[in-house]
């Protein structure tokens, strides 16, 4: 559903890569390109010279782009893809809604040319690009890699804009209307009509159980906002089970709408393999939606959400949003989202729960999202002192300065994106 502003994107880097490209979006064609890819694709020297006239682009061999926007819309274009890279002319870009993809695949060959790339929502390196800034993340970086603090100022600016990307969230279409307006009002109107085709979206496509679908999505806020953030199915219907929903929450994930994080109650490189499925957490795959969604049917003025960000007074929904926006940067960074959750009924003290783990394939991380005033990680403590051998470095994500203290390494939160 943002297909459009991520090819404007895409086409301004273009421009720099090839000598031209051009843009079919079948969501909006004539009738002429359906019948030149129906009736006259077998001859690809003439399809190509009647393309290239109607669009009046010049195609250069092996430096021109071909990009099929909607292609979901008609998939016999998507099937001509394995023909079209055959013939070796051109470079071919494929985008489309991820669950009409999958479903409007009747009666065509799916090429297996294809090779697909998920499309996350802008993460905080990118917001900084559109904002104009290209050199605060090489400064951040090398700081994370040095271990060293950037000092009350730079942190500070930092901070304010790590807020408005908070505020704004990754997608594309909100963070083109806020670099052109810096207005919220506008921005959550976005965000809120992206939340209503969302939910367009479920009830066309979850068909049989488009209800247990929503009923988990507008959920989401709620859950989240408690300080046990574990996804509570009961809360939902009484005496309802995690295997009566788990098309739902396969069906949310596939359409890249949430993030779930799931228990792993043995840590070890392989998270997966000890992985309790029925114990998770859902995280919205946008912490600007996010925002929006929290207040859904509020008007922008009304939502406090805004404010406390900005003015970074958050409180009880600080945990809400600073995990959420943890859980989006790790998986936009490739990570599959697991924590670490005991609970021993008999001693208290055994109590530990880790906000994420993370995996090198060697060692294993645990991270903790904390409140600017925090004043103790016993949970942390415990964790290495129960898996000290396959631990390697601790993080805490909070909302100061860098520090090493007590064998942690505490980041700035905005620093998540090098983990």
């Amino acid at each position: 559903m943002n297909n459009l502003n991520n090819l404007q994107l895409c086409a301004k880097h273009n421009k720099h890569e090839y000598k031209s490209y051009l843009i079919i979006d079948f969501g909006n064609v004539s009738n002429e390109i359906i019948d030149l890819f129906e009736n006259e694709s077998s001859n690809l020297d003439f399809f190509f010279i009647k393309l290239s006239a109607y669009y009046g682009i010049q195609f250069y061999e092996r430096d021109t782009l071909i990009v099929f926007d909607e292609v979901q819309q008609f998939p016999r274009a998507r099937q001509l893809i394995k023909y079209l890279v055959k013939d070796g002319r051109y470079d071919y870009i494929e985008t489309g809604s991820l669950l009409s993809l999958k479903r409007n695949v009747k009666d065509i060959i799916i090429p297996s040319e294809e090779e697909h790339i998920r499309l996350y929502p802008l993460d905080f390196e990118e917001f900084l690009w559109a904002l104009g800034d290209k050199t605060t993340t090489p400064f951040l970086k090398l700081c994370f890699q040095e271990k060293k603090p950037l000092g009350q100022a730079m942190h500070r600016k930092v901070m304010i804009d790590f807020r408005q990307y908070i505020l704004v969230g990754g997608m594309p279409q909100a963070v083109n209307e806020y670099v052109k307006s810096k207005n919220f009002a506008n921005v959550d109107k976005i965000k809120k009509n992206i939340l209503t085709l969302y939910r367009n979206d479920v009830s066309k496509f979850a068909t049989g159980y488009e209800n247990k679908v929503l009923m988990i999505f507008d959920d989401i806020p709620g859950q989240l906002s408690k300080k046990e953030k574990k996804y509570k199915i009961s809360s939902i219907r009484k005496g309802a089970r995690f295997r009566d929903y788990e098309n739902a929450f396969m069906w949310l994930n596939d359409a890249m709408i949430v993030n779930s994080c799931y228990n792993c109650t043995d840590p070890n490189v392989g998270f997966a393999l000890s992985s309790d499925f029925t114990t998770r957490k859902c995280y919205m795959a946008d912490t600007g939606l996010l925002i929006s969604q929290t207040f859904m049917d509020n008007d922008y003025t009304s939502n406090d959400l805004y404010k406390a960000v900005l003015f970074n007074r958050l409180n009880i929904n600080e945990g809400m949003l600073m995990e959420n926006v943890v859980a989006q940067i790790l998986r936009t960074n490739g990570h599959k989202l697991y924590f670490y959750s005991r609970v021993d009924v008999d001693h208290r003290e055994n109590h530990m729960e880790i906000d994420f783990v993370i995996s090198d394939g060697r060692k294993i991380y645990p991270i903790e999202v904390k409140s600017s005033i925090y004043k103790k990680h016993s949970s942390l403590d415990k964790f290495k002192t129960k898996f000290g051998k396959r631990i390697g470095t601790s993080y805490i994500l909070y909302q100061k300065d860098l520090m090493v203290r007590d064998g942690v390494v505490h980041l700035p939160i905005y620093m998540a994106m090098f983990l």
